[in-house]
């Protein structure tokens, strides 16, 4: 820590008006914004540490409501092994309630940490994409959460014969942690899309003319991500993603469409030549400005 210590008042520098700054200070601040999330994150992880048993009760209920969930003892039961295992269980759904907790606070300090780089128009997008990033990734965990139930009875009805299922704890939580993160992350595709857009990486025409290609992906993603192949969690998960992807594409193609009318060189290509005005002819002003001669007009 003794690079990152900061220099005396007398030589630091000002600041710059584009934000601009030495190596040093972009250290100093990024290390700054990251103990800032992570104490977030902690208060986020003593909170789900305090609620553990009513959160608990939530995210087992999509198991428990499968019939194979009380095969055992006739009621719900998750297995698991080891004496410390259920202490980390409880460190780790601790850990994932502090990440959603203090998303608003570690989703604004990158934000926070990114802006000075990007234009004043860009900033105004950028307020806007953090106000929709987590209401986007909350809809895509609701999502996986609604339709958990549904799936694990799905993929637990292939279960043979005389079998019990003995589900594990652990693995029950890593299958939810998979889905709500799978479902969250993909609801954000759409807007980074967008954000590609607006700071002029990619354009609507390429992703018009790639639009099959896209939708045909979206749904081989759902079924690659998904855990165990489940067509129902696919579908789930590649059917909002066109109806986002549908919303990106159109907001780049409105955008383009109105930016394009304001300037009237935005739709050339960097290699195409600007339209020249031929209703006027240089020729008359240099005629205009030249001295009256007298001996010409005499004539």
């Amino acid at each position: 820590m003794a690079l990152l210590k900061r220099t005396s008042k007398k030589t630091d520098t000002p600041p710059d008006a584009e934000g601009r700054m030495p190596l040093m200070d972009h250290l100093r601040e990024l290390r700054n914004r990251i103990l800032i999330s992570l104490l977030a994150i902690l208060v986020g992880i003593i909170i789900g540490w305090i609620f553990f048993d009513p959160i608990w009760a939530v995210l087992k209920e999509p198991y428990c409501s499968t019939a194979q969930a009380k095969q055992l003892t006739g009621e719900c039961a998750l297995t698991y092994s080891g004496i410390f295992q259920s202490f980390f269980i409880t460190l780790k759904v601790s850990a994932m309630v502090g990440i959603v907790l203090g998303s608003p606070v570690w989703l604004y300090q990158i934000w926070g940490f990114v802006t000075p780089a990007l234009y004043r128009n860009e900033k105004r997008y950028a307020i806007s994409f953090l106000g929709l990033a987590v209401p986007l990734f909350l809809l895509g965990a609701f999502l996986a959460y609604f339709i958990m139930d549904t799936s694990l009875g799905f993929l637990l009805s292939f279960s043979l014969d005389g079998t019990v299922a003995t589900i594990g704890i652990e693995d029950y939580l890593d299958y939810i942690l998979i889905m709500i993160v799978i479902f969250g992350v993909s609801f954000e595709l759409p807007l980074i899309l967008v954000f590609l857009n607006i700071i002029g990486v990619l354009q609507h025409a390429t992703v018009s003319k790639h639009r099959r290609m896209i939708i045909f992906l979206m749904f081989v993603f759902g079924a690659v991500v998904t855990p165990g192949g489940d067509p129902l969690a696919m579908m789930a998960l590649a059917a909002p993603m066109i109806l986002l992807f549908a919303g990106a594409e159109l907001f780049m193609y409105v955008r383009e469409r109105r930016s394009r009318g304001s300037d009237e060189f935005a739709g050339l290509d960097d290699d195409e030549a600007s339209p020249l005005d031929l209703s006027h002819d240089p020729a008359d002003d240099l005629a205009d400005d030249r001295p009256l001669d007298p001996e010409h007009d005499s004539r």
